[in-house]
């Protein structure tokens, strides 16, 4: 059916309506304008559906990224949105005239616009994801350009849509937003910081997602979920969320455990005070009653540890190379460091493994465990950790050498029960 039989149809059809005046052309305008709006709409969702089973059959066939990305972007649909304002353009002649038909043509362009920015916008995110996917920099909290990438083609349409509603040049527009710069460097004071701070967290590599960071004096303490132009999302470990602004993470420091992540081994830095009192040295009968348990007899052994006393023996310069000991102590470093580097969960090489004693407090000397586990999970990780130290606290009285802890209520009932007579024997048979 061409064009012209259509038309006629129609006009018949709006005679039998009661519009006598359909006949001599009056209604053809307005004809027009519907058939456009119906045929544009119809085509629309034809090439949407005709493109959308392409696609679809192509990733069938082929799993390609970009195709993949092309579908589930939509890109398609929105660029078919030009036929319709762009079809209604055309016909509104025939329909309206003078400041009306100016008016809507006006109108049928800003929609143009906007869906020109639109597509745009998506199309910029599309080839940004694919392209953020494949780089090196997929890990880099690089969305806030992508967000003022989005913000200036935005702040470009809304200028190009003012224009056109006056019809005046947009470069008179941008013109005189010069004066009101200072007011907009206020209004969007947020923005501009957090591009700057993304800009130099991308970089510098400051900060990806997904890495565990704490702020110190603070109670951030989790892993990065997202870091946008705005805010910078943290979860912390008790599921709580904590929005920040991007510039905090360059104008305070942050502890950044990403490389703990990477280097497979995480430390292990705990201490234990013991009594002064008990560390002595290391005469023959303290070796006798210590030799008595056969796993300390055998590391001594193994070890070919020998022993001296300083207020008594000679100390010649080779002693401390030889493995020998002047204290329960001492004695105590030496075991402790040959059972970490035994422990299949404690890295022995290219890290650092040590027992040493601290600068004493006045609650006695601190000696501290300081080694990395072989995994950074954080459950493993406290599992090794408490393991090690409940064995050292458990085995330390062995050596003849006991933890510092502050007198609780059993120790003075004890202290006075010993003193009324009872032995300390009969005191735990109590349960006291």
């Amino acid at each position: 059916m061409s064009v012209g039989a259509l038309l006629e149809h129609i006009r018949h059809i709006l005679m039998r309506m009661g519009l006598h005046h359909a006949a001599d052309g009056r209604y053809d305008g307005w004809i027009y304008l519907v058939l456009a709006v119906l045929l544009s709409f119809a085509a629309m969702y034809i090439l949407d559906k005709a493109t959308g089973y392409i696609l679809q059959r192509i990733l069938q066939q082929r799993k390609a990224a970009f195709i993949e990305a092309l579908y589930q972007s939509h890109i398609i649909t929105l660029i078919l949105w030009f036929i319709p304002p762009g079809c209604i353009h055309l016909v509104l002649p025939y329909v309206f005239d003078g400041i009306v038909l100016t008016i809507l043509q006006r109108v049928c362009i800003v929609v143009l616009v906007w869906v020109m920015i639109n597509a745009i916008n998506t199309i910029i995110t599309l080839l940004w994801n694919v392209l953020y996917a494949r780089s090196r920099m997929h890990n880099r909290p690089m969305k806030g350009i992508l967000q003022i990438v989005h913000g200036v083609c935005i702040a470009l349409g809304c200028i190009v849509t003012v224009s056109i509603l006056i019809d005046r040049s947009p470069t008179v527009l941008i013109t005189g937003l010069g004066a009101f710069a200072a007011v907009l460097m206020l209004i969007f004071k947020d923005s501009i910081l957090g591009l700057v701070a993304g800009v130099q967290l991308s970089q510098y590599d400051m900060v990806r997602n997904d890495d565990w960071i704490t702020i110190p004096g603070t109670i951030v303490d989790g892993v990065v979920v997202d870091v946008s132009l705005n805010t910078v999302k943290v979860r912390n470990y008790d599921n709580t969320l904590i929005m920040l602004p991007p510039y905090t993470l360059i104008s305070v420091p942050i502890q950044n455990w990403r490389g703990m992540k990477e280097s497979g081994g995480r430390r292990i830095m705990q201490s234990v005070i013991v009594d002064i009192n008990s560390i002595q040295f290391c005469s023959e009968e303290l070796m006798q009653r210590i030799s008595q348990h056969q796993f300390i007899a055998d590391f001594i052994a193994k070890k070919g540890i020998k022993t001296y006393h300083p207020a008594n023996d000679a100390i010649p310069k080779e002693v401390l190379s030889n493995n020998s000991v002047g204290t329960n102590m001492m004695l105590f470093r030496y075991y402790l460091t040959d059972y970490l580097m035994q422990h299949p969960d404690i890295q022995h090489e290219g890290y650092t493994l040590m027992v040493r004693t601290l600068q004493p407090v006045a609650d006695g000397m601190p000696i501290q465990i300081y080694c990395f586990t072989t995994t950074t999970h954080w459950e493993s990780y406290e599992f090794i950790q408490s393991q090690i130290m409940e064995y050292v606290v458990a085995i330390m009285p062995l050596f003849e050498l006991y933890p510092f802890q502050n007198a609780s209520g059993r120790e003075y009932i004890a202290q006075s029960l010993i003193a009324q007579g009872y032995k300390p024997g009969d005191i735990g048979a109590t349960g006291i």
